[in-house]
């Protein structure tokens, strides 16, 4: 089992979460999180003044799946959160050793 987490931009997460039902990956879990990579944020104007936006607004999508699902998964991402644009995001995968589900005491891939 792998996590998947995906930091999108806040306007692209209903056409990725679209996107992860048609491949039957409805499971996730969202966390609106700021932050910034090596643009350092931007710089905005409001009322003729300009001014600096450090921390800019992302969504974080989190999915645990199957081994052989990875790439598909990472693929529907990058193909629906994809604008060409800096500050797109970034998709980080790791190994998941163990899950349970906490209703019925499944363990392993049957508690996904």
């Amino acid at each position: 089992m792998q996590k998947v987490e995906a930091i999108i931009r806040p306007e692209k997460l209903e056409i990725v979460k679209t996107a992860l039902e048609e491949l039957d990956h409805a499971g996730m879990t969202l966390t609106e999180v700021r932050g910034h990579g090596k643009q350092r944020g931007v710089t905005e104007q409001w009322r003729g003044r300009s001014f600096a936006v450090e921390y800019l607004t992302k969504v974080k999508i989190e999915l645990v799946v199957r081994d052989e699902d990875v790439d598909p998964v990472i693929e529907r991402i990058v193909d629906a959160a994809r604008t060409g644009e800096v500050g797109d995001g970034k998709i980080f995968v790791s190994p998941v050793s163990g899950a349970v589900r906490i209703r019925t005491g499944e363990s392993g891939e049957a508690a996904l």
